[in-house]
C-alpha cells in the first residue's frame, strides 16, 4: 500500500526540525519499521532538503536569449515555440531558466486542454544526479498541496529533451 501524503508530509516537517542526521535516522528507525516505501520517500525527501541549493530554492533566472549558436533544447528558445512534447504539450513561451533547465508555458492537448507549465532539463544534464535531483523535487511538488505551489501532472522524458509538467 503507498505511502500516506499527509503522514510523509508529517513525518518529513519533524525529521527537518531534528538537529542532526542520527535524530533523523532515529526518528526513521522509529517511525518507517514496517513500511519500506515510507521510508524511501522520506530518504528522497531529506537528501533533496540537505542539497547545498535545493533545487526547489533556486530562484529563476530573468529569460535572456542564449549567447551563440547552440544546440541544447532547452537553450534554443524560439527553435522550440510550437514544439509539441510527449504529443501533447505545446511549447509557447519559456518564462524562466534555473539551475537544471528552463521553464514553459505550454498548452496541453490531451486528455483535456488546458495551460500548463513544463520544465525542460538542459540537454546535457542527463547525469544520475541530475535525474536524482530533478526526480526528488517532482516528489516534494507532488506531496504538496497549496493554491501557491505548482501541482505535478506528469513527468518524463522524451527523445530529445528531459522535462516533467
Amino acid at each position: 500500500m503507498p505511502a500516506d501524503p499527509r503522514r510523509i508530509k508529517e513525518l518529513f516537517a519533524a525529521a527537518i526540525d531534528l538537529p542532526d542526521a542520527p535524530a533523523r535516522q532515529a526518528l526513521l528507525n522509529r517511525e518507517c519499521t514496517d513500511d519500506a516505501d515510507l521510508r524511501h520517500r522520506l530518504e528522497a525527501l531529506l537528501r533533496a532538503h540537505d542539497q547545498p541549493q535545493p533545487a526547489l530554492d533556486q530562484p529563476l533566472a530573468a529569460v535572456a536569449p542564449p549567447e551563440g549558436p547552440t544546440d541544447a533544447p532547452a537553450e534554443r528558445g524560439a527553435e522550440q515555440v510550437e514544439m509539441l512534447l510527449a504529443g501533447k504539450y505545446k511549447l509557447i513561451e519559456r518564462i524562466g531558466e534555473g539551475g537544471m533547465g528552463s521553464v514553459w508555458m505550454a498548452q496541453q492537448q490531451e486528455p483535456v486542454k488546458r495551460m500548463v507549465a513544463v520544465k525542460l532539463i538542459k540537454s546535457g544534464d542527463d547525469s544520475k544526479a541530475i535525474l536524482a535531483r530533478f526526480e526528488a523535487e517532482r516528489q516534494a511538488l507532488a506531496l504538496m498541496d497549496h493554491p501557491n505551489i505548482a501541482r505535478v501532472l506528469d513527468g518524463g522524458t522524451t527523445g530529445e529533451v528531459e522535462g516533467g509538467g
